[in-house]
């Protein structure tokens, strides 16, 4: 792992994390109601993010994880990280704001996640991470605007439409009033169960889905799971290692209890 576990992992104030977030972030957004940030430090600088909420829609998703309390799940709904940590740094900072949220905060049993492969992702570093896969569904969400800001309809386009249009309405409405274009792609939702007696209501799909169902990417870039295993095996030849991740040395699954760098300050 090298240098990963030198990096140190400690809450931050919003006002630093958002501001990070909107430089480093694909988006340039943050999430309004994100309420526990944490930064990810090596030799002292900071150069990572990831930011933890309430889900937007939480009676959507409660069901989704079995006898969960109302205050028994977060979302990650940020995660952002410059060109500065060492391999592997993704999967180990997760593990540790896993760690420390299940020793300050006992009563959060789950953790759910949505990798954007309409512009991002699919959801590599969850998946390295130990989260199960639990729905890909086609991109309905999330637009770009004719200057090409990324816009969400559940935050930016309701709240606008809702301003014009006396709260009637929805935020596609609005996007669409603008000339937006709702952007092709999928949405990939995953979940990681803090405590393991939690049992998960819907479909667990094995990571095949996302191939079978052509919802591969990686930076932006539609390329399936199997062609990066490809590129990754020809780039990384005696290395007695292969990734997923297009010849970047992988990130391999790390257990949250062996995450033991974190900071509760």
């Amino acid at each position: 792992m090298g240098r990963a576990k030198d990096i140190i992992v400690k809450v931050i104030p919003a006002k630093i994390a958002n501001e990070f977030v909107r430089k480093h972030h694909y988006s340039g957004k943050v999430v309004n109601n994100s309420s526990l940030h944490f930064g990810c430090f090596l030799d002292g600088q900071l150069h990572g993010v990831m930011s933890y909420g309430p889900p937007m829609d939480k009676a959507a998703v409660i069901g989704l994880v079995e006898g969960t309390r109302w205050d028994g799940l977060l979302e990650l709904n940020r995660m952002a990280f410059d060109e500065h940590l060492p391999k592997n740094s993704e999967s180990r900072c997760i593990a540790i704001t896993i760690r420390l949220i299940k020793k300050q905060a006992p009563q959060v049993k789950w953790v759910i996640s949505f990798a954007d492969a309409s512009l991002c992702g699919d959801g590599t570093i969850y998946r390295a991470s130990g989260f199960s896969l639990t729905s890909i569904k086609k991109n309905t969400s999330i637009y770009k605007t004719p200057d090409g800001e990324v816009a969400c309809t559940m935050t930016y386009g309701k709240a606008q439409w809702s301003k014009k249009n006396n709260g009637r309405g929805s935020g596609s409405h609005y996007l669409k009033s603008i000339g937006a274009e709702r952007v092709s792609g999928n949405q990939l939702r995953y979940i990681y169960l803090i405590d393991k007696t939690m049992k998960i209501t819907s479909k667990i799909l094995p990571f095949s889905a996302i191939d079978a169902k052509g919802a591969g990417m990686y930076k932006g870039k539609k390329i399936s799971i199997a062609e990066r295993r490809k590129q990754a095996a020809a780039e990384e030849t005696g290395s007695g290692v292969q990734s997923e991740t297009g010849g970047l040395t992988p990130t391999l699954p790390l257990h949250f209890d062996e995450a033991d760098n974190g900071s509760e300050t």
